[in-house]
């Protein structure tokens, strides 16, 4: 028996071993059940040319895996694993490897699926949460690195886990950061204000200017409310807020009400009306101007787009120029997002939340949106706290827009029920007269104002092609920009830390060429921040510089509380 019989026979038993192991995982995939619910639900059928080609690829990487097992550690690439404790210990590293095996091949099994995209991206969606939730870095029994860890500490990591995640099971999340050192108003939302307004759902900021002259027509942001305003406010080094106030701009925001019991029955035509066109009304008044400038971000967006369309079908057109930063007017495309929306789950929710509920309305709970927001990105997002917080018992560092993404919101049912239908699923925004709010038919062809809009390249909830598709909608003078980065991070990008970059695209003829992809084949690359292009487009809107005003509001909007206001304080 020559040398390599031995290997070639526990190569011939791995691959019979494996080969059962294939046949058992195809049987339960090919049983699930993701179909319509009820008896039209099929079985799960699977492209054969796939399923042969994945399952040859599985026996060749398998062999290749057990060689290398036999050799030494496997590679492994994976930050999950990128320990010394992974590292220096062969069995933790097969059992990492085979994992990332399996898991390659249940995607592919699942890219392997006949049916429509929508039902695909569901599968895919579900998988990737399963094989995220059973990595072995995920438990103490199989994690390496946190061995090692209680090992060297004398099972103190292991202590301070557990103290660790009753701590989060009281404060009923998991701890992104060390949300103990931060504070509303005192290191994050600090820009200096006033509160100058106030209704039921929302406080009206005005932030003390920063140089001697202003513009004679301010700026008004109007945040989501899906989420605090202090994403625009974190620290003076990246504060989108204090940026425009350095410009010259008389700033004003939305500080949205986080809903208690009290706003439950509040509709979408109840935030479009005592939200942005109360602010709009309220800074016209304050400041004389008879337009102003306006910024919406996120659903912020989407509800100033609305606000601003009412106002046009009422024979008013208070803005002067708008921008949309990462933003929705068209839901035909709305990225992973997408997987959770159809007729049936609208309609749960409509009978759980909504206005005919049996108990009659509800709120959604902010916890559920966030956790909901993490798990889209399972591993950086959720298992990675777990496996820091509660495995190796470490406090994790202080980040102020992790610290944001911890302090949710709640929404009312009826505002988040509308919403579900009339945007995500029936996509009605985009059709002129197709949608009434607060009693006008909305158009967004009918606002007259130049639109400065934003998109962000790798953003998984808004996403830049979705963003893009704004532009057609609107009839004004139009401006796009592309940001690197993701939904926040690619926002939050202040000119002097010298991050990522952008691209710009001069049009033809003042025109932006009809597709996403075209604009980008013949846009710029620069590097650092978008936000000097921005201010550079801005500042001409602005008018004339005039003297800073020395007090916040005016003989009829008096200061009410200094900056950052009750209302953002509110946990949910």
């Amino acid at each position: 028996m020559n040398s390599e019989s031995p290997w070639a026979e526990s190569a011939q038993q791995f691959q019979q071993i494996f080969g059962q192991s294939w046949s058992q995982a195809l049987q339960s995939f090919q049983k699930m059940d993701l179909g319509t619910p009820g008896p039209a639900a099929a079985p799960l059928q699977l492209s054969q040319p796939k399923l042969q080609a994945l399952q040859q690829q599985y026996l060749n990487e398998a062999k290749e895996l057990w060689a290398q097992g036999l050799q030494g550690n496997p590679e492994v690439k994976d930050k999950r694993f990128a320990g010394e404790g992974w590292a220096t210990n062969p069995v933790a590293a097969f059992s990492a490897a085979a994992y990332l095996l399996n898991a390659r091949t249940l995607m592919g099994l699942a890219d392997a699926v006949e049916a429509d995209e929508k039902t695909k991206a569901r599968i895919r969606f579900g998988v990737e949460q399963w094989m995220a939730a059973m990595a072995p870095s995920n438990f103490l029994a199989f994690n390496a690195e946190a061995q090692k860890k209680a090992i060297e500490t004398k099972g103190e990591s292991i202590a301070k886990g557990m103290q660790n995640l009753l701590h989060d099971i009281t404060q009923g999340h998991v701890s992104m950061t060390d949300e103990s050192l931060f504070e509303v108003g005192r290191n994050v939302a600090t820009t200096a204000g006033s509160v100058v307004f106030e209704n039921e759902l929302f406080q009206l900021i005005e932030y003390k200017p920063l140089t001697a002259k202003v513009h004679e027509r301010p700026m008004l942001f109007v945040p989501p409310c899906i989420n605090k305003y202090y994403i625009l406010d974190l620290q003076p080094d990246n504060s989108v807020i204090r940026y425009t106030v350095e410009q010259g701009h008389r700033t004003f925001v939305v500080s949205w009400r986080n809903p208690d019991e009290s706003l439950k029955d509040k509709t979408w035509d109840d935030y479009i009306e005592q939200g942005p066109i109360a602010a709009i009304r309220t800074v016209q008044a304050i400041s004389g101007a008879e337009t102003i400038n306006t910024l919406g971000f996120c659903v912020g967006g989407t509800i100033l787009a609305t606000a601003l369309a009412v106002l046009a079908a009422r024979g008013e057109q208070p803005a002067h120029s708008v921008t949309l930063l990462t933003t929705l007017l068209d839901f035909e495309s709305t990225g992973i997002l997408d997987i959770f929306i159809d007729e049936q789950m609208v309609q749960m929710r409509e009978m759980t939340l909504g206005p005919q509920a049996p108990g009659g309305p509800g709120l959604l709970k902010g916890q559920e949106l966030a956790t909901t927001f993490s798990f889209l990105r399972p591993n950086d997002l959720v298992w990675n706290y777990v496996v820091g917080n509660y495995l190796k018992g470490e406090t994790p560092p202080p980040f102020d827009l992790l610290y944001w993404n911890g302090d949710s919101t709640n929404l009312p049912g009826p505002f988040y029920c509308w919403y579900l239908r009339h945007m995500y699923l029936q996509n009605e925004l985009k059709k002129p007269g197709a949608l009434t709010v607060c009693g006008e038919k909305v158009d967004l062809a009918s606002i007259e104002a130049p639109f400065f809009v934003y998109g962000s390249r790798e953003d998984h909830i808004v996403p830049w092609t979705a963003a893009y598709a704004s532009t057609p909608l609107i009839s004004g003078k139009k401006t796009f920009v592309l940001g690197a980065s993701g939904h926040i991070a690619g926002v939050i990008n202040p000119p002097a830390k010298g991050k990522r970059s952008h691209w710009t695209h001069t049009g033809t003829h003042g025109k932006l060429p009809a597709k996403a992809e075209d604009w980008l084949e013949t846009a710029t690359e620069h590097p650092g921040s978008w936000w000097p292009v921005w201010t550079d487009w801005l500042k001409p809107h602005g008018g004339k510089l005039v003297n800073a005003p020395k007090t916040p509001g005016s003989t009829k909007f008096k200061p009410i509380e200094p900056a950052p206001g009750r209302y953002v304080k509110a946990k949910a």
